[in-house]
């Protein structure tokens, strides 16, 4: 496999995505971004599996993920983000997580079935962990689509509630400063602020604080979390804008 297994992007706004393990979960995630116009490779060792999806999505493949020597063959360089959606061999799924942070991957989300295997794979530094009890195939999707999002709740098929990383340009300014409310028509619920805590492996993990209700004086800091509501189009807005 070579990195021109990748067709040319048509949008700008397009993604590319691997996915490895093309069960219920990371198969209909899957289809579901290519649905949305994203390119995406699904890799699984079933070869039923991949015979079922081939037709819908971008490329399929039956590979071992846990082969380094095979993992080496995928476009990772174009690739903007790999999931491992494995769902029942916790084993596989740590050893494919760790060749591909091992290789370098830009991005990698991973979908844990426990709280060790939460631990383990934190321990291996992905950049987002998911469950798929809590986090539906479509939740996922809706809230990939839209770069920059960290999480989101959809309210309805016009409003959401999403976290978002407090762009570069409002640093040092305060709520009433940066006026997002009268700019993008956006509510900010509060402020979310990542602590470093010790997780079982003695290893320091992320876990939000919540500051409550933010006051027009409040100045954002560096790594701040904004809780906004808003329509999605204006949240779209916000976010495409430049730092």
């Amino acid at each position: 496999m070579r990195d021109s297994i990748w067709p040319l992007r048509k949008n700008y706004n397009h993604m590319k995505y691997i996915i490895v393990g093309i069960g219920n979960f990371g198969g209909y995630l899957a289809k579901r971004l290519t649905n949305l116009g994203h390119e995406v490779i699904g890799v699984d060792t079933s070869e039923s599996r991949i015979e079922m999806i081939k037709d819908s999505i971008t490329h399929s493949i039956v590979m071992d993920a846990t082969d380094q020597a095979a993992v080496k063959n995928l476009p990772l360089k174009d690739t903007d983000v790999v999931i491992i959606a494995i769902g029942e061999d916790i084993g596989a799924s740590i050893m494919s997580t760790a060749i591909f942070k091992q290789l370098k991957s830009k991005r990698i989300i991973a979908r844990a079935i426990n709280d060790l295997h939460e631990t383990v794979i934190q321990a291996i530094g992905v950049d987002e962990i998911i469950h798929p009890e809590e986090e539906t195939a479509d939740r996922l999707s809706k809230r990939l689509e839209m770069k920059g999002v960290l999480d989101s709740l959809e309210i309805s098929d016009e409003y959401n509630i999403v976290e978002v990383k407090v762009p570069k340009r409002y640093l040092e300014m305060t709520v009433a400063e940066a006026d997002i409310r009268k700019e993008y028509y956006l509510n900010i619920l509060t402020v979310i602020k990542i602590e470093q805590k010790k997780n079982l492996l003695g290893i320091n993990t992320p876990h939000k604080n919540v500051i409550g209700v933010v006051t027009p004086d409040y100045k954002f800091a560096p790594e701040d979390i904004l809780l906004l509501f808003g329509k999605i189009k204006n949240i779209q807005d916000f976010l495409h804008l430049g730092d």
